[in-house]
């Protein structure tokens, strides 16, 4: 016997992917899943995650529940993942992008409380 989901609610991990609430423009923190939030404030501080699947896992989230391609979370744990599997140099600016857009969710008030993670 298989066990059905409700349509609103799939996923291929323990991950949930609310399909009501994908590509939305405007995140509330509280939807973030505890891992995704954990992972999201790793890829913010001092010591990010350094398991490409990971953080992938945390880029696949924001893809879907964020804006898409353009997100900076997504866009920098991308960036952050294409650094741990060829080791060159990450960029800055987007870095900045995503702790900026951090704040903006409200994961924090300020960009250096983020980084003390």
């Amino acid at each position: 016997m298989s066990q059905q989901q409700p349509t609103s609610d799939v996923s291929i991990d323990e991950i949930p992917v609310d399909i009501d609430n994908t590509q939305s423009e405007e995140i509330d923190p509280a939807d973030v899943p505890n891992e995704i939030e954990s992972i999201t404030r790793g890829l913010a501080g001092e010591h990010p995650p350094t398991n490409p699947l990971v953080v992938l896992k945390a880029a696949r989230w924001w893809y879907i529940h964020g804006k898409g391609g353009t997100d900076p979370a997504f866009r920098w744990a991308i960036e952050w993942a294409c650094h741990l599997a060829t080791d060159t140099p990450s960029d800055v600016e987007r870095f900045d992008e995503f702790l900026e857009y951090l704040v903006t969710v409200g994961f924090a008030n300020e960009k250096q409380s983020l980084r003390a993670v």
